[in-house]
């Protein structure tokens, strides 16, 4: 627990022996053996035992309950020990023994009875305080600062979109928290780790994890790897794939920069400077990454800001490498300090502190929402009970956008900060999401490929995210819910693999598994076109026709000696002789869109089976539908 501001208790009663007020309490009168025990308790709190102080200061008003400096004292060590309501019983105590004498004690007052949430009466007893002639200009200050806070909290209050809202931190118990200070958390995609920094009392820095299966936690650990040699260390982020660890650490440059660590089977690899596009000779901190590993948020208090610490953003090219960081703008960052931004897995929201934001006082977390076009929206801040009158720290959210971890000295840590979880309010949730999952193969060897990976938005084929695999061919991304997406792999020397995913009408924060088996460049090699379907008795292309043609487009401009047949199927309902020309003006319209984008028109056949190759029952919907295909066959290569 940190030492109590010895001022908070005495101050005032030091400078009212100066005011001269008129007051039924006089100080002198009081019995010895209170002052005795006063004094006692005094000096144990000096000395950081709270418990014996505070067990003094209550023997002293039992031994003269007309003791009201010790009341005073009282209201100031809970005040200090986040006990609020206790805090405000004895500054209520005091005052009604004597008003005049507790008059200069309606500050502390006031926001020990905002931090209770009772933002109108500590708007009131601030300005009763204003009210107060010959304040010196330091009181004054502080007390309009506080002033502005509550009337903040009370306009806020009104604005309210869940006042059924119910704030209950769970302490995230002895699995996790020590003694010491833990901080940073930060959460798995999957949600089956949590990570955060420990700081001991000699004041390294360590990196630590949890493993969570739904609400249990099992023992933390220290993470394995060579990422904790360093003492020196601070905020980190894990991708929410698991592969990527950055944190921000003090190495031979003597200040701190971000670092990337890659996750082996031995553990962490050796900690990576991220370089001169991400970090200066000045401070950098607070990494948080996007779910596709392309966008970098950081806080930095580098010259060019709008305040001590700005949050900034760098973009990951094609080739891995990292753009100029930029200042994410006078919307976001202020005169003071903006830190701690944590991007969703959903990749639309985005939450950080700031102590130059209008709010409660201190440092308050605040979200902003991705808009169309790529902006972002003005920030928004959390509300009561989530932002009280101290310093918020970092908070992380999990997957499914209900659950926060953040961290705090709440009045039941083990020591100094834990780290808590809370359920968050519904309109402060990120949006609901899908999670895909798989792995990428060869067709053939069935050995695992590094490959690009896509999601395209069907309404507008635009790419929402590109991930890369890793070396085990594994990938893992996250679907905003409301669209139908196409899945997109490719790799050099591969056909390109597109599968739609129909997720329009599907119940979001669910996990869907996709393996996914490309086909080599080898004569005789056939794919299925999964992304073209048809209208019933019509041949024009679709509107996605495009999302799976255009890598074919690609593909055969690369390889100039290819020559390919697009074979067209249907099933037996109707006329053979009319299914057949269906089908044949089917594939032809496939061969005319690739004509179209540059391929030459003797490079590609156009063949019609009709209903004469059938791959299922024609009995059943099931069946038909899957009759009812198109297909590529390499014929030259």
């Amino acid at each position: 627990m940190r030492p109590l501001p010895f001022f908070v208790l005495v101050l005032f009663g030091v400078l009212l022996s100066q005011q001269g007020l008129a007051q039924t309490y006089q100080p002198e009168k009081v019995k010895p053996k209170s002052l005795e025990a006063y004094e006692r308790g005094i000096d144990q709190l000096k000395n950081g035992d709270y418990k014996l102080g505070v067990a003094q200061l209550l023997e002293s008003v039992k031994a003269d309950t007309n003791h009201v400096d010790a009341y005073l004292s009282l209201g100031g060590v809970f005040g200090e020990l986040k006990q609020y309501t206790r805090s405000i019983q004895w500054y209520e105590r005091a005052r009604a023994k004597d008003t005049a004498y507790f008059s200069p004690y309606l500050l502390p007052y006031s926001i020990n009875l905002a931090g209770d949430g009772q933002f109108a009466a500590a708007l009131a007893a601030v300005e009763q305080f204003l009210a107060k002639p010959q304040l010196t200009e330091r009181s004054r200050k502080s007390a309009l600062y506080r002033q502005k806070c509550y009337r903040f909290a009370l306009a806020q209050a009104q604005l309210s979109k869940d006042s059924g809202f119910v704030f209950l931190p769970e302490n995230l118990g002895d699995s996790v928290n020590t003694p010491m200070a833990e901080y940073y958390p930060s959460v798995t995609v999957t949600d089956s780790f949590l990570v955060f920094t420990r700081r001991s009392r000699d004041g390294r820095e360590d990196f630590f994890e949890s493993p969570l299966r739904g609400k249990a936690f099992g023992a933390w650990s220290a993470i394995p790897g060579e990422i904790n040699e360093e003492p020196r260390k601070g905020a980190l982020t894990v991708s929410q794939d698991g592969e990527w660890m950055l944190f921000a650490g003090r190495f031979a440059n003597g200040h701190f920069d971000l670092y990337q660590s890659f996750y082996t089977p031995q553990g962490w690899s050796e900690p990576l400077n991220m370089g001169t596009n991400i970090n200066t000779e000045f401070w950098e901190s607070s990494p948080a990454l996007s779910p596709d590993k392309n966008e970098l948020y950081f806080s930095s208090n580098r010259p060019g800001g709008f305040g001590g610490k700005d949050l900034y953003v760098s973009f990951r090219l094609p080739n891995g490498r990292w753009t100029p960081a930029e200042n994410m703008g006078s919307k976001v960052n202020t005169v003071g300090d903006e830190l701690a931004p944590f991007l969703h897995a959903d990749n639309q929201t985005l939450y950080f502190t700031s102590d130059g934001l209008p709010g409660y006082g201190g440092s308050d977390l605040f979200v902003m929402r991705r808009e169309a076009g790529g902006k972002w929206s003005t920030p928004e801040n959390l509300g009561y009970p989530i932002n009280t009158i101290e310093n918020e720290g970092s908070m992380a959210v999990s997957a499914d956008g209900k659950t926060a971890y953040y961290a705090s000295d709440r009045s039941d840590t083990r020591g100094e900060l834990d780290l808590y979880r809370f359920t968050l309010r519904s309109d402060l949730r990120p949006s609901l999401t899908f999670f895909l999952k798989g792995k990428v193969v060869d067709a053939k060897t069935g050995k695992a490929l590094p490959s690009l990976v896509e999601l395209i938005n069907n309404q507008n084929a635009k790419t929402l995210m590109r991930v890369q695999t890793d070396e085990t061919g594994m990938y893992f991304i996250t679907l905003p819910t409301g669209n139908d997406f196409t899945l997109s792999v490719q790799r050099k020397g591969y056909l390109a693999y597109q599968s739609p995913f129909l997720f329009k009408q599907k119940q979001a924060d669910s996990v869907y598994q996709k393996d996914i088996a490309l086909q080599p460049l080898e004569l005789n090699v056939s794919m299925r076109f999964n992304n073209i379907e048809f209208q019933n008795n019509q041949f024009e292309l679709p509107a996605t026709a495009a999302i799976e043609l255009n890598p074919l487009v690609q593909t055969l401009k690369e390889n100039p000696s290819l020559r390919v047949r697009i074979t067209g199927h249907t099933d037996n309902v109707g006329k053979p002789e009319d299914n057949k020309k269906l089908s044949e003006n089917r594939a032809n319209a496939i061969v005319q869109y690739l004509v179209q984008n540059g391929i030459a028109a003797n490079r590609l056949d156009a063949v019609g089976k009709g209903d004469s190759e059938p791959i299922a029952d024609n009995k059943s919907d099931l069946g038909r539908a899957r009759n009812r295909r198109t297909t590529l066959t390499i014929v030259q290569q």
